[in-house]
């Protein structure tokens, strides 16, 4: 796990982990949603680094607001000199990718987009009235409102892992930097599309629970109409954690638009088509097997 500081104020810390082969100068980047940590995109890092990836996860310091935010990754991605990225966000996470595009729009810096669970608008949380007084709160507080959006109920054992991991990395974030997520995530603002028209998108989301309404996702498909869809049956908030092999695929397939030009993600060396077309038969043949 690296630790680097790029802003003036010494405690704003970025850490983060980047596995894959250094050559690639367009990796794709993940960014958590509020109770995440760079770790919790572990199941990412190891299979797409196995087959020649680049990728780096994230986990923000405090920042308060999104502009604060976008000056500070623009100059993490200055750091660690990589002109263009791929952006897989979760969540807020797939909220501050949007806004970046948005923010870097005239010299851009964001070569695609996979939005996983995101939305497009603080709004959708009513809670832009009391964002201003997240900072206040006392760490438990600010725990038992991200808890409110977890899954309750019965769930499979990947999804109760899933939550449970989620849980243990929310109970390590300190109070500053959880008031500073839900900051984020509800203040008011919202994406504007025509800004990032011309990036390529891909919208994952599932179609059981999860924290975001049918209203915000249908408002992603409107703002995004010629993106592509990667749904997935069940999954939950944290689709990456306990459906980490469809979602490694989706990426994959994302992804592939890029071989052979210079934002390839991947070393040119590993890309191999056919492993590409066996992930997808299989991908199909789990997901027909789910129906029956």
């Amino acid at each position: 796990l690296f630790q680097i500081i790029v802003d003036d104020d010494d405690s704003k810390v970025w850490s983060l982990y980047d596995a894959g082969p250094r050559s690639i100068r367009c990796p794709l980047i993940f960014l958590p949603p509020v109770s995440g940590t760079a770790d919790v995109f572990f199941q990412q890092i190891l299979a797409l680094t196995g087959w020649g990836y680049r990728v780096i996860a994230l986990q923000y310091p405090v920042y308060w607001d999104h502009l604060e935010f976008c000056d500070g990754f623009r100059k993490l991605l200055d750091h660690l000199q990589l002109d263009k990225v791929h952006l897989f966000g979760a969540s807020l996470g797939g909220f501050l990718a949007q806004k970046f595009a948005e923010y870097t729009h005239k010299s851009p810096r964001v070569q695609s987009l996979i939005l996983c669970n995101s939305f497009s608008d603080t709004s959708i949380f009513n809670q832009t009235w009391t964002a201003n007084s997240f900072w206040l709160m006392p760490a438990f507080m600010l725990k038992k409102i991200v808890l409110g959006n977890f899954a309750s109920g019965p769930l499979d054992p990947e999804m109760a892992d899933g939550i449970d991991f989620m849980v243990d990395r929310l109970e390590s974030l300190g109070q500053s930097e959880l008031a500073s997520r839900l900051t984020l995530n509800c203040q008011n603002s919202y994406v504007e599309p025509h800004k990032i028209r011309d990036i390529p998108v891909t919208i994952m989301d599932v179609f059981d629970q999860s924290a975001l309404s049918t209203e915000a996702k249908e408002e992603m498909y409107k703002l995004y109409p010629n993106a592509r869809r990667a749904h997935l049956k069940t999954g939950g908030n944290f689709p990456y954690l306990c459906r980490s092999a469809e979602v490694n695929l989706y990426i994959q397939i994302h992804l592939l638009q890029f071989h052979g030009t210079r934002y390839a993600a991947i070393d040119p060396s590993m890309v191999s088509a056919e492993e590409l077309e066996v992930q997808k038969i299989r991908l199909c043949s789990s997901n027909e097997q789910e129906e029956q």
